[in-house]
């Protein structure tokens, strides 16, 4: 998922000024359009604020690698056919690899693999949440979900108006049966390149970008878009995972790699000003995470929910506010981490509550 939380989705005309886009885009048509010799940028649309994808296609010795996949949807579908006719007639696709998990890059991964008789190629991690996911509209709505809604002290009407909009869910069908896996600094040698696999959390568990050191390309997925900020959220899977904590490390991660690099990034434009990006996340988060210690500081306690209310001060819809109280639960999580936050958890029903250790000022380098 990504946040549109913090402000409306950002056309390509609405640019990060720190930024430089040294492309066009191409119509969310299916349409492919040369970044350079031998990668192809193809953009699908999606029916949400946030409408398209950009996809990638590599160019091996003897065939095509896709790069993630679009919404499961006939409209997809379509425009798949539409690309592999105009482009992948003297060479086919050969495979297919997934940064990560979420519904717009693995959904449909099955049909592909199927349609091309291609391997797929994953993290381990990415794929078995894939797999946990695909089977949660099963169990949705049970105990172990409604205590965790219970203890950030959501009220029970908007609990049940969560359940059911995901009841609603309607981009994965079948979930891929096998994969090959994928490893930190894996090293993919597709035509004339050498793509090392550079691993990411925080927005998913496992999340692959590929680097072409030579070249300086990066295939950023979710780890770094120009526009919007990546979701990181925390879930009832682990209600105390430090997914900001993780996130925070991979944007320090990203900013090991050249400067110079030129991002290829799933939604939005390319880019470059990698560096620069990568910081201004950072510098986002660290707002959030002060924001919500001058709330603490002004409320003598307080539940998740509220700080919720206070960070995200409009309507929300039911799915908008899944991914706004797992946002905010990820940053309460770091403050009460480093002690900036203290928490009072409930075992079984209740709230959990939270108050201010009255610190002045937030250490950054904790990032």
């Amino acid at each position: 998922m990504k946040s549109n939380l913090a402000g409306k989705v950002r056309t390509d005309k609405e640019r990060n000024s720190a930024l430089d886009y040294p492309l066009m885009a191409p119509k969310a048509n299916g349409t492919a359009i040369q970044i350079t010799e031998g990668i192809l940028w193809i953009r699908m649309p999606m029916p949400m604020a946030l409408d398209h994808i950009n996809l990638y296609l590599l160019e091996d010795d003897d065939g095509w690698f896709i790069i993630d996949t679009g919404l499961h949807t006939n409209k997809t579908k379509e425009l798949w056919l539409v690309v592999a006719e105009n482009h992948c007639q003297i060479k086919p696709i050969k495979g297919l690899i997934c940064t990560h998990f979420h519904y717009d890059h693995s959904s449909l991964a099955q049909w592909l693999m199927d349609t091309f008789n291609i391997p797929l190629f994953m993290t381990y991690g990415e794929f078995y949440t894939l797999a946990t996911h695909s089977r949660a509209l099963d169990t949705l709505g049970n105990s172990h979900q409604r205590q965790f809604y219970q203890h950030a002290g959501v009220p029970l009407d908007t609990v049940e108006k969560i359940f059911e909009a995901c009841k609603k869910d309607p981009f994965m069908e079948h979930r891929p049966s096998k994969f090959n896996r994928l490893r930190h600094d894996d090293v993919l040698t597709i035509g004339k390149r050498r793509w090392r696999i550079v691993i990411g959390e925080g927005h998913s568990p496992e999340h692959a970008c590929l680097y072409c050191e030579e070249d300086k390309l990066l295939l950023a997925g979710d780890q770094l878009l120009p526009h919007i900020s990546s979701n990181i959220l925390v879930s009832e899977i682990e209600p105390m995972g430090q997914p900001l904590k993780n996130w925070l490390r991979s944007l320090k991660q990203i900013q090991s790699l050249d400067a110079n690099t030129l991002v290829m990034p799933a939604h939005g434009p390319i880019f470059t000003q990698m560096h620069v990006r990568a910081q201004q996340l950072i510098d986002h988060h660290f707002d959030t995470l002060s924001t919500l210690q001058d709330f603490a500081r002004h409320h003598s306690q307080f539940n998740a929910y509220e700080a919720m209310q206070h960070l995200f001060n409009r309507k929300l819809s039911p799915i908008d506010t899944l991914m706004a109280l797992g946002e905010t639960l990820a940053h309460l999580n770091w403050l009460a981490a480093n002690d900036d936050l203290q928490c009072q958890r409930q075992v079984n029903e209740g709230v959990d509550m939270y108050c201010s250790t009255q610190s002045l000022k937030l250490d950054r380098k904790k990032a």
